[in-house]
């Protein structure tokens, strides 16, 4: 499991460390001394080339074969898939996308960041590979609508189209900006289903979640002795899955009210299109009258092996810590809830099949 980057350092990012150079015409990115350099050097030793196509379609660009995992040129999203790619010479960033799926690459002496819907993606980072910018192939599999088709024996990446719910997400915001405190909450809002009810009661379980967390900010806010710095709350959210009747998302509720380090809290939501139902574990996975036996004994393991362990695990407490991904669930628990600050949000990962009967599928009693 990665480490964590606290949200404190990570924003710091935003200013002066991404290099200017990105020529749109080449994708080179000019190589500056310190990190950026070592990383390529290692890159140019390693890195062997694959064939990439897309819906099929060989492209004249290629990807990177790097570390066992395959990596596609940021170029390739713009010429190829056809992506609208932007610099923005204030945040010193690049933007590819557009709408809830637009990414964000922030290069830093820590490493070079990416952000999906202004939510950070911890679990991947860009490369600078003979002067150019690639992003691992998993973030367009999991985050940016695409399904990947990876064979190392033949060399050659296929990124196709997936097919997505009919619908659309758009980010409401609820923001105040005052003396005491900066709040900016960005959440996600549904639209284009056909049912109308299940729709609204989506819209209605993700901004009742909202309205709880300013709440709890307002109040912070009330109870200042006045001598503390200007308070800081947000939320950010990326949907990680969107297919099959079902749309899953996380959102990242932070505060810092001046305290050694912020603090996040983490929700997630799993709904069912057709009548707006949050999900729970047992709602995708009850076809195994044990998987919830199956993943206590799972996790024992692993969060007891984490090396920050603070003790405390005697099993699932709740159904609601978990997103989907491309036939995967994770499994999360809290800042602190079992382990140290440093080490995050604790994540675990686990396919369908770990969890149902051989053919069964997790959607099978909610389509």
């Amino acid at each position: 499991m990665m480490m964590n980057i606290s949200k404190e350092i990570v924003r710091k990012w935003g200013i002066g460390l991404m290099s200017a150079g990105l020529l749109l015409g080449g994708g080179l990115l000019p190589v500056e001394t310190g990190y950026a350099a070592s990383d390529q050097t290692k890159s140019e030793a390693i890195a062997s080339r694959i064939v990439l196509k897309a819906n099929g379609m060989i492209s004249q660009q290629t990807g990177i074969l790097q570390e066992g995992k395959a990596w596609v040129p940021i170029t390739f999203m713009r010429d190829v898939l056809r992506l609208p790619l932007t610099y923005d010479k204030k945040e010193n960033a690049y933007t590819i996308g557009k709408g809830t799926i637009k990414t964000k690459f922030m290069l830093s002496s820590y490493g070079n960041s990416i952000w999906v819907n202004n939510y950070y993606i911890r679990e991947y980072e860009g490369k600078l590979i003979n002067n150019r910018l690639y992003v691992p192939s998993g973030l367009l599999n999991d985050y940016l609508g695409y399904k990947v088709d990876w064979s190392r024996d033949s060399g050659r990446l296929n990124v196709v189209n997936r097919p997505l719910n009919v619908l659309t997400v758009t980010t409401e915001t609820y923001a105040k900006d005052r003396q005491e405190a900066f709040i900016q909450l960005d959440y996600p809002k549904i639209s284009g289903l056909s049912n109308s009810n299940a729709q609204q009661a989506i819209n209605n379980t993700l901004k009742e979640s909202v309205m709880k967390f300013a709440a709890g900010a307002e109040q912070d806010i009330s109870d200042r002795t006045g001598s503390e710095p200007k308070y800081t709350y947000d939320i950010d959210y990326v949907v990680t899955y969107n297919q099959n009747g079902v749309i899953s998302l996380v959102m990242s509720q932070y505060s810092d009210t001046g305290g050694a380090h912020g603090m996040t809290n983490r929700e997630a939501f799993t709904f069912s299109l057709k009548d707006g139902k949050r999900l729970l574990l047992g709602d995708l996975f009850g076809a195994n009258p044990n998987y919830k036996k199956q993943l206590n004994a799972k996790l024992n393991k692993l969060v007891k092996a984490e090396e920050s362990y603070l003790g405390g695990f005697n099993g699932l407490n709740t159904e609601k810590y978990f997103y989907l991904k491309d036939d995967k669930v994770v499994l999360f628990f809290q800042l602190y809830e079992y382990t140290a600050y440093a080490a995050g949000f604790p994540e675990y990962t686990f396919t369908f099949k770990e969890l149902l009967p051989e053919g069964d599928s997790p959607f099978a009693a909610i389509k």
